[in-house]
């Protein structure tokens, strides 16, 4: 009987298995998402979350053991300089399993694992807005609200004189055409008379 054997063996030996589980965490790593199949990819999230919380402490002694799990240096280097940041407000759960159906041929259950902070599907774009949005809302009280009132209605009555300042405005540039007409005819008139001497004279 199979009793109290919680690893997974996959059908493979030790050895395979673990050279498997660090291939996987490699590429994991390194494209941020892999497609598999569900039992592997639970096996790989137990084989590698460990990993990422063991990068979050960047020293030498954290590089070399996480190196002997994973056995590559560009994999390590990102780790730590990429990952780790990117992951170091959440305390654990740095990946996510998502079913895609059967596999055609064997019909094995597909699925893709991810890493949760590189994939923006699932976060909205104002999710940080809103947090802070809620936070002042319960900070906020009666007194504080009447300020804010306060201020609103000076607001309301600045438009009003703005726009009784534009009529202003507006009314000046008629009378001043209403100047201009009535002395055109004037000069038209002084025009006229010059004229009719002119012709006398001859």
């Amino acid at each position: 009987m199979r009793h109290n054997k919680k690893v997974n063996h996959l059908s493979r030996t030790s050895s395979h298995r673990k050279a498997m589980l660090a291939n996987m965490a490699v590429s994991l790593i390194k494209n941020k998402r892999i497609k598999t199949t569900v039992a592997k990819a639970k096996a790989l999230r137990t084989y590698v979350e460990p990993l990422i919380t063991k990068s979050k402490n960047d020293t030498t002694h954290s590089r070399r053991t996480v190196f002997a799990y994973l056995k590559d240096k560009v994999a390590v280097a990102e780790l730590f300089r990429d990952v780790a940041v990117k992951v170091a407000d959440r305390p654990g759960g740095y990946t996510r399993i998502l079913k895609t159906g059967a596999r055609l041929g064997d019909n094995a259950e597909m699925c893709i694992i991810e890493l949760v902070d590189y994939n923006t599907t699932y976060v909205p774009e104002g999710k940080t807005d809103k947090t802070q949005a809620k936070r002042t809302r319960r900070g906020k009280s009666g007194k504080a609200a009447e300020p804010k009132a306060a201020e609103k209605a000076p607001k309301a009555d600045e438009p009003k004189a703005e726009v009784a300042s534009e009529k202003v405005e507006d009314v000046k540039p008629e009378e001043e055409v209403n100047d201009v007409d009535v002395e055109a005819p004037k000069v038209e008139e002084a025009e006229s008379d010059e004229k009719g001497k002119k012709e006398d004279a001859e």
